[in-house]
Formats: C-alpha cells, sequence, structure tokens
C-alpha cells in the first residue's frame, strides 16, 4: 500500500529509512476523508480547498497536501527545500506537506505510484461511449482479473491520478478512461497511467468548442496510441467504422486490433437487433468463430461497446466464456436509464450529456420502442464550429422518429427549425428555454402510452425534468 515514504520520495527523491505510515485513500473532497488518508487541498474555480484541511483533518485524514499557508495550529513539513528537511523527524499526526502546486504534487506522487506497481492498464478514450466502454471492459476483465476501473466520470488531470492511488500490489487489471479537452491532455495522462493497451471509441465534435475540429480531436485522441509500447506488449483497438480512428494505425508501434461492422475488422458483428429495453442480440465474428450473444445493453449502437470489451478480453487472452459471462452480466453502468412517470409513461434519461452523435443513438433507440414518442432534447454545448449543423442533424433525425418535439435552451431553435424543415408538424414542436417550463407542459401532456426521450448537456440540466416527473422509489 502507498505510505508516506512514498509521498516523501516522489516529491523530494529522497526515502526516509524508518517505516512511514500507510495512506488509506487520497481525495480532494474533505467529506470523502477516511482515518488515514491523504487530504489534496486543490484552488478550483469556486472554491479552494486549503478552507477545509480542518475539515478533513475532523473527519481523520493524517495528511494533507497544500501550497500556501493556512490558518490553524498544524504540524507543518516543508517539502519545497529539501536540504533543510529531516525526513525521519516526522512530527506526530495529522501533518500538513508543503509543495509548489498541490495538483502537481498529486501528479508526481500519482507518477512515482504507477511506477512501482506491477499490472497492466488498458486505457479508453473517444468522442462518445467512453464510460460505457470502461466499465463493460471491467466487466470482461474481472472475470478473471482483479481489477480497478476510474470511478465515476474520474478522467481528467485530478481524477486519473487519484485513481492510480486507489491501486494496490493486488490489482492485476487498471481500467482507466480518459478525457479530453485540448491537446497534449491524454499524452500527459498517459505518461502517469502507463497503459499497454489503447482503446478509441470514435471521434466525435464534442468538445470542439475547445479543441477546433474534428481533425484536432482526433490528434488529441490519437496521443494515447501514440504512448503505447510497441507490439506485441502495446495493443491499439481501433474502430474500423470510424476513418478518422482508423487512421490512427498509422501514428502507432503497437500491435493493431480493429473492431467494428466492417468483415475485415479483426473482430466484427452481424445480424444485429434491438430488443427494446432488452437489450440487443448480435452475431460475433473472430478469425473462424462465430457466436450469438445476446447483450443487456440499450440501443443498437452499443454493438460497439460490446466488440471494444469483446476485443479487450481476446487480446487479454480470455476464453470466449469468460468473455461472454462478462458481457452479459448486467452489472455495467449505463448512461440511459428507464423510469416511469407519474402518468405512466416511460422515460428515457439520457440526461448525462450530449452531443450529435450520442444524440442520434439515443433517437435511434427511440425509434426501436413502442408508443407515442416524445423527444426533449436540449441544447448541445462545446460544439464550436459544428454547433448549427449538429442541431441540424438531431432536428432532422427527431422528425423521422419521434411524434412530438419538445426543446430547451436556446441553440435547440435550431433543432426544432430543422424538424419542422423535414415535415414535422408545427403544432408537435414546443420550444422552451427552462427545464421547469417543459415539466409544467409535460405533467398535462404524458400519457401511460408515451415513451420520452430527455436528451441535453449537463449546463441545460435536462435532469431536471427526469427528477420532477419521475414516480420516487
Amino acid at each position: 500500500m502507498l505510505t508516506l515514504a512514498d509521498v516523501l520520495e516522489a516529491l523530494t527523491g529522497h526515502r526516509p529509512g524508518i517505516t512511514m505510515p500507510v495512506i488509506t485513500d487520497a481525495v480532494i473532497d474533505s467529506r470523502q476523508a477516511i482515518p488515514g488518508s491523504l487530504f489534496i487541498a486543490c484552488q478550483g474555480e469556486h472554491v479552494d480547498g486549503h478552507a477545509y484541511v480542518q475539515d478533513a483533518f475532523t473527519r481523520g485524514a493524517s495528511f494533507a497536501l497544500i501550497d500556501h499557508d493556512i490558518e490553524g495550529t498544524f504540524f507543518r513539513i516543508d517539502l519545497r527545500n529539501i536540504s533543510d528537511l529531516d525526513l525521519a523527524d516526522v512530527p506526530s499526526l495529522p501533518v500538513c506537506l508543503i509543495v509548489d502546486n498541490s495538483i502537481k504534487a498529486l501528479q508526481e506522487i500519482a507518477r512515482f505510484w504507477r511506477s512501482k506497481l506491477d499490472l497492466r492498464v488498458v486505457s479508453v478514450t473517444g468522442s462518445v461511449g467512453k464510460s460505457t466502454t470502461k466499465e463493460l471492459i471491467a466487466e470482461v476483465l474481472s472475470t478473471r482479473y482483479r481489477i480497478l476501473k476510474n470511478p465515476g466520470n474520474l478522467n481528467n488531470e485530478i481524477g486519473l491520478p487519484l485513481t492510480v492511488l486507489k491501486l494496490g500490489t493486488s490489482i492485476e487489471r487498471a481500467v482507466l478512461e480518459m478525457g479530453f479537452y485540448v491537446p497534449g491532455e491524454i499524452a500527459f495522462l498517459c505518461g502517469i497511467a502507463k497503459p499497454h493497451i489503447g482503446v478509441v471509441t470514435n471521434i466525435g465534435t464534442v468538445h470542439a468548442e475547445r479543441a477546433g475540429s474534428q481533425e484536432v480531436i482526433a490528434e488529441g485522441k490519437s496521443e494515447l496510441v501514440q504512448a503505447l509500447p510497441p507490439s506485441p506488449d502495446g495493443v491499439a483497438i481501433l474502430n474500423y467504422d470510424d476513418p478518422l480512428v482508423k487512421a490512427m494505425a498509422q501514428k502507432t508501434k503497437a500491435r493493431i486490433f480493429f473492431y467494428g461492422l466492417n468483415p475485415l475488422a479483426d473482430i466484427w458483428a452481424d445480424e444485429i437487433e434491438s430488443l427494446g429495453l432488452e437489450g440487443i442480440q448480435l452475431r460475433l465474428h473472430y478469425q473462424h468463430e462465430t457466436l450469438y450473444v445476446k447483450v443487456p445493453l440499450i440501443g443498437q449502437h452499443s454493438v460497439h461497446t460490446v466488440l471494444r470489451a469483446a476485443a479487450v478480453g481476446l487480446v487479454e487472452n480470455l476464453s470466449w466464456q469468460d468473455i461472454i459471462t462478462g458481457l452479459t452480466s448486467g452489472h455495467a453502468q449505463l448512461r440511459l436509464v428507464a423510469v416511469r412517470s407519474e402518468s405512466g409513461a416511460l422515460l428515457l434519461d439520457d440526461t448525462y450529456n450530449a452531443s450529435p452523435e450520442s444524440s442520434l443513438s439515443a433517437l435511434n433507440l427511440l425509434a426501436d420502442l413502442d408508443g407515442r414518442r416524445l423527444a426533449v432534447l436540449g441544447d448541445m454545448l462545446e460544439l464550436g464550429q459544428y454547433e448549427r449543423q449538429g442541431h441540424e442533424m438531431v432536428g432532422l433525425r427527431a422528425a423521422q422518429v419521434s411524434e412530438y418535439l419538445i426543446t430547451v435552451g436556446e441553440r435547440s431553435h435550431i433543432t426544432a427549425e430543422a424538424a419542422r424543415r423535414a415535415g414535422m408538424k408545427t403544432n408537435h414542436i414546443y420550444e422552451y428555454e427552462k427545464p421547469g417550463e417543459v415539466i409544467a407542459f409535460l405533467k398535462g401532456f404524458l400519457t401511460p402510452k408515451d415513451v420520452v426521450l430527455i436528451k441535453g448537456s449537463r449546463g441545460i440540466h435536462m435532469d431536471q425534468i427526469v427528477s420532477a416527473l419521475e414516480v420516487p422509489e
């Protein structure tokens, strides 16, 4: 387990010659502190974690990383000047460790700790489907190995190091999702995680506002495959059906393993059928083998998630029995959840986030379901130059699959206008600015035969609609 000696060596280059306390966990939220944990005081946009050091200590934390002085009678060890530092002289706990930058110190500790561990790491990136892919890969690998995965969406320059510090010597495989906002970010995360297997889902328009074009996004995502070790130790698992992902094969020395719907891919699928809320069934092909599988993932787009998880299982030498057990376990965390409203309508809660690609996939699922279909769609943020095009694409598809369209937000007027141009009746389109207005409308509109897709970017707070309409458990 991680100890104070590891932390001191990571940050100073010198290791104490005496036994030091174990660090039970690393947290940035003082409310999550447990006895023996390390609290990292981060300066955020709205909150300075240094104000919560005392709270972390009260909850049992033994150590805090700080980068400026704070009030309180805490023991302090200044790691900024190791020439005056006696690493054998650790005062009684709790203690504050003073560093130049607490976030950078967290990253350095994680990089050091990862270098001491003997395990294989699977990293996942892409525009859409990262989290569900991570969850399903973890289910497959857990049939044979002791695994650790990112909790939730802890996939950035703070979340990933925190996950790495949760690794112990008993873990055999880690599955780490990697987010992307700007070029260089994934390369930086790879420098900490040291992945052996890189899985790329697809290249979409999400985050184009920050990153630029799809080509720039693709270049950023390709940093994962560029960081992999050469074949045979490194393996890049790439989407054959996405030209920008397929082209990443030219950017890595790792072994290439393609997945997709094309028979030229290493593993591919056909005879795909949506079973509505029961999942999907498909036929898998790998080398000379063919298998029929029914998986409890919603929507035909989930076939690519299945292929990615199966590919990782094959690369890691799992048997088909292990792989199928993992795929069909039903434990993988889904972004889209089906709940009932008080009127009896079926609500498809896909409010975690939204991009044109994920919205089209969700609309395709809506098309598979019986009933009066309603699409409640909020603004899709951070699309940059693809903002109008993305909202228009979604509006056109909504007109094809839904009987009613309810939009939320300024950008979604584009969605509504596209649906009108596509032939949707004007009196079947309702445009609102805020979720509260939609809640008031739907409460008097929904019937037991309705199927309602609710989707939009997190910043639009579409989850408020689901919370207000669903039947409490």
